[in-house]
C-alpha cells in the first residue's frame, strides 16, 4: 500500500475527507487501509478544510444548589436523532471523574472532580477517547476556563495546538472588583498572566461561555460580556442589548455562536429574542428573531400553558426560572421551561421535547453547565 500522506490524489482520499467526522469514524473499521487513512493527520486536515462542523449535541452536567461538592455524572444529548437518546459516562476513558468547562470544535476542557488531592486540567476528544493533561496551580473548583482551539487558523497536519485562558476576579474595595487572566499554550507547555486587567464589578456566570475567532466571551450577572483577546491580549466589555432592568421579570439569557458571529439569547415576559453582534467596541446588536410567549403557546399548545403568568413570578433572587436558555450553536437553542428540556430550532421555528430534566439529575433544573458539542476527528495524541 502506498504511504498515506501520497494519497492525497487518491479517490478514497477524495470521497471520504468529505464525510462527517462520526460516520468517517465508524468507517475505520473496514479495514486496516482505511483506518490507517482516517486516523492520518494530513487526511484530518483535508476533512476539516472540506466540510463544516456541524452541531452534534449537548454536553449536560449538573450542579448541586446547595451543596459545595461538584457532581460526577455527565450526559450527553445528541440533537442528529429525533429520538434524543441520552448517554450517559462520555468521559469514562479519561482517568477520573470530571467537571466539564469549556468546547471548541470538537475538543472538551474538563477538569478534576473536587474534592480531590491532585486537580488537573483535561483536554479531550470524546470521539477518539484521546486526552492530553494540563497542570495549574491555582485550578480550584470555582476557576473560569476558556478553551480557545480553531483549526483554520492552527493547522493539525503536524501537531494539535490549543490555548487555554482563565479569568479571575479580585475585589479592589466594596463594590469594586477587576478581572486578571492567565493563559496556557499548549505549543510551549507553559503558563504566563497576562497585564491586561478589566475593571468589571459583575460576576461571571457558570458555563456561560464561549470562543469566537481569537476572542473568549464570558456572560456576566449584570449587563455586561467579559470579553479577552487572546492574541492582542486585550480585554474589554460588550454591553448587551436590552439592561435587565427594562423588564419586570428577571430576563434569562446565555450566549453563542452562529456564522462565526457573537449571538445573545434571552428570555424574558416580552418573548424570545435572538440578536446578532455587529460591532465588538460600539455594543451595536442586530435583533434576528423574536417570538412572544403567547405564540410559543398558540404554536405548541401540547407544551406551554401560561408562559407569560409562569416567567412573570419570577423574581431577583429565583434559583429555578420557569424559562431558562441553556445553550445555543448554529441556530439550536436548548433550554427547560418548568420540568422539561426542549430543543429550538431558530430556522424553522420547530420545538422538540427533549427529556425530563430529571433524566438529567436531580438537580438538572439548577443551572446546569451546557456546552455545545460537534464530533470531530482532530487527533491530541503525538
Amino acid at each position: 500500500m502506498r504511504k498515506i500522506r501520497c494519497l492525497n490524489n487518491d479517490v478514497f482520499f477524495d470521497v471520504l475527507s468529505l464525510l462527517p467526522a462520526k460516520t468517517l469514524f465508524q468507517l475505520k473499521c473496514v479495514s486496516k487501509g482505511w483506518h490507517n487513512l482516517i486516523s492520518d493527520r494530513c487526511f484530518i486536515h483535508s476533512q476539516l478544510q472540506r466540510t463544516k462542523l456541524s452541531i452534534s449535541g449537548f454536553i449536560f452536567q449538573e450542579k448541586f444548589q446547595w451543596y459545595n461538592e461538584d457532581i460526577k455524572n455527565v450526559s450527553y444529548i445528541p440533537v442528529d436523532k429525533e429520538d434524543f437518546q441520552l448517554k450517559q459516562n462520555i468521559f469514562d476513558f479519561l482517568p477520573e471523574d470530571v467537571v466539564a468547562l469549556a468546547s471548541s470544535e470538537g475538543l472538551v476542557c474538563c477538569r478534576s472532580c473536587f474534592p480531590t488531592q491532585d486537580p488537573a486540567i483535561y483536554i479531550c476528544n470524546p470521539l477518539n477517547k484521546e486526552m492530553t493533561k494540563v497542570r495549574w496551580a491555582a485550578l480550584g473548583k470555582d476557576s473560569n476556563i476558556s478553551l480557545a482551539f480553531d483549526p483554520s487558523q492552527d493547522s493539525i497536519d503536524i501537531s494539535t495546538k490549543f490555548k487555554l485562558v482563565t479569568v479571575e476576579p479580585f475585589e479592589i474595595a466594596e463594590d469594586e472588583m477587576y478581572y486578571t487572566f492567565e493563559i496556557y499554550s499548549s505549543r510551549t507547555g507553559e503558563w504566563w498572566k497576562s497585564s491586561e486587567i478589566c475593571q468589571c464589578n459583575d460576576n461571571i456566570l457558570n458555563s456561560k461561555s464561549i470562543y469566537i475567532k481569537g476572542i473568549s466571551h464570558w456572560l456576566t450577572d449584570g449587563d455586561k460580556i467579559l470579553t479577552f483577546d487572546l492574541d492582542k491580549e486585550l480585554s474589554w466589555l460588550i454591553s448587551v442589548p436590552v439592561p435587565a432592568s427594562e423588564f419586570k421579570s428577571l430576563p434569562q439569557a446565555c450566549i453563542g455562536e452562529c456564522g462565526g458571529q457573537l449571538n445573545y439569547v434571552m428570555i424574558s415576559e416580552e418573548g424570545l429574542h435572538l440578536w446578532c453582534l455587529e460591532d465588538y467596541f460600539e455594543s451595536e446588536w442586530t435583533l434576528k428573531h423574536w417570538k412572544s410567549l403567547d405564540m410559543m403557546e398558540k404554536e405548541y399548545p401540547n407544551f406551554f400553558c401560561n408562559l407569560h403568568e409562569r416567567v412573570m413570578q419570577d423574581v431577583r433572587d429565583y434559583d429555578s426560572p420557569w424559562m431558562n436558555p441553556l445553550a445555543f450553536i448554529e441556530g439550536l437553542l436548548l433550554m427547560r421551561v418548568s420540568n422539561k428540556i426542549y430543543l429550538y430550532r431558530f430556522e424553522s421555528g420547530k420545538m422538540e421535547e427533549v427529556c425530563d430534566a430529571a433524566k438529567l439529575g436531580l438537580s438538572a433544573i439548577f443551572y446546569p453547565t451546557v456546552l455545545p458539542y460537534s464530533m470531530s476527528l482532530v487527533q491530541l495524541s503525538k
